[in-house]
């Protein structure tokens, strides 16, 4: 149940709401806002009439501006208890701060892991499967003696760019970076690289009327008639890493990336060309614990919490974690659950295990 505070020391009723909104929307950290919805029923009402978690969610991730409406797929019945808790209007303005509140912690608590599921298809392929967009999901440069790498068809223009298309490993994934590796000839006089002069990404999802089983993974045209763009990045010079600023939140599980302008001849034939030996995405995929519902033809969506437990999560990363940085995510993750439920119970418990967790960490 929530606490009661000392009514002379809650500057909440006291001050202006514009106020009292900037000093916790500052706190920025998901895990702190729940803790600070737990401190009365005075401020849980506050956070949760204000939609402060939501607001924080929409300022870690623009993306999300695109949702209709949230929903629960399992029964969520909140500890608190207001004067309006049984209207309709709370219990909209509960789920949200359950269902941002839940995807901001995520965001933050699972560790980077490789998030390209299947590459989908190229502009277009010069010798097509042996120079193939498949190549690039190649770690190794060679397979065997063989060069491993995607080539696109020459061109006598060097401002035609080239496109390539991969599905990710879910609906929703935070994407923190993305590597692009040009490849180098190292079988012609000067090893060559045939690099692109810019890169620029989009993230988004296809349209319903469209089959991907039955795409050409050779050659595609126009990606902007299939697919539906909910994140266009900047352009960057072409670099083999792309960090992003910020974490970038990838709706509807495709990336595309555009590389443009063309830098090397062959001499062979005297055309322009785009090779790439290796692609990879770094992030934090969020299925199956949230899922998406595309509404078209208004380019919203539905943000579905799936799943409120930690089996849920995906895993978080290939790289081996200590037990007791297992046992502390399983525990935080626990706690959050309940603060988001309006459960003060444990607050205090939570800043003291991570105090001792951080202590530990540097005996």
């Amino acid at each position: 149940m929530l606490a009661e505070m000392d009514p002379s020391m809650d500057f909440v009723p006291r001050i202006c709401l514009d106020m009292s909104f900037s000093i916790l929307m500052s706190l920025g950290d998901p895990c702190d806002l729940a803790r600070a919805s737990c401190v009365s029923h005075c401020w849980h009402e506050f956070v949760v009439s204000n939609g402060l978690s939501k607001q924080l969610c929409l300022k870690m991730f623009p993306q999300l501006s695109g949702v209709d409406h949230v929903t629960e797929s399992c029964s969520f019945k909140s500890d608190a208890e207001t004067g309006s808790s049984n209207t309709k209007e709370w219990d909209v303005l509960e789920r949200e701060h359950r269902v941002y509140g839940f995807l901001s912690h995520c965001s933050r608590s699972i560790a980077d892991r490789e998030c390209i599921l299947d590459a989908i298809s190229a502009s277009s392929t010069d010798n097509f499967p042996e120079e193939g967009i498949n190549n690039t999901l190649e770690k190794r440069d060679r397979v065997g003696r063989i060069a491993s790498y995607w080539s696109s068809k020459g061109q006598k223009n060097p401002a035609v760019p080239e496109t390539l298309i991969y599905k990710l490993v879910g609906d929703l994934c935070v994407i923190t970076e993305i590597d692009v590796q040009p490849f180098q000839a190292f079988f012609q006089f000067g090893s060559p690289i045939y690099s692109a002069k810019s890169v620029r990404f989009r993230m988004g999802y296809p349209k319903a009327s469209v089959d991907l089983d039955a795409a050409d993974k050779s050659c595609h045209y126009s990606p902007d008639d299939k697919f539906v763009w909910t994140y266009t990045s900047p352009e960057f010079p072409m670099a083999q890493e792309f960090k992003f600023p910020e974490p970038v939140l990838c709706i509807g599980g495709f990336l595309l990336v555009e590389l443009l302008g063309r830098v090397q001849r062959q001499e062979m034939d005297g055309s322009f060309y785009i090779c790439v030996s290796h692609v990879r995405v770094l992030g934090r995929p969020l299925s199956p614990t949230f899922g998406v519902e595309m509404i078209e033809p208004s380019g919203k969506f539905v943000l579905k919490a799936l799943s409120y437990t930690k089996e849920s999560l995906p895993e978080s990363s290939p790289r081996r974690i200590s037990s007791l940085e297992l046992q502390r995510r399983v525990r935080n993750l626990e706690y959050i659950l309940n603060m988001l439920r309006g459960n003060v119970r444990d607050v205090e418990d939570i800043w003291d295990e991570e105090q001792d967790d951080s202590d530990e960490e540097f005996v």
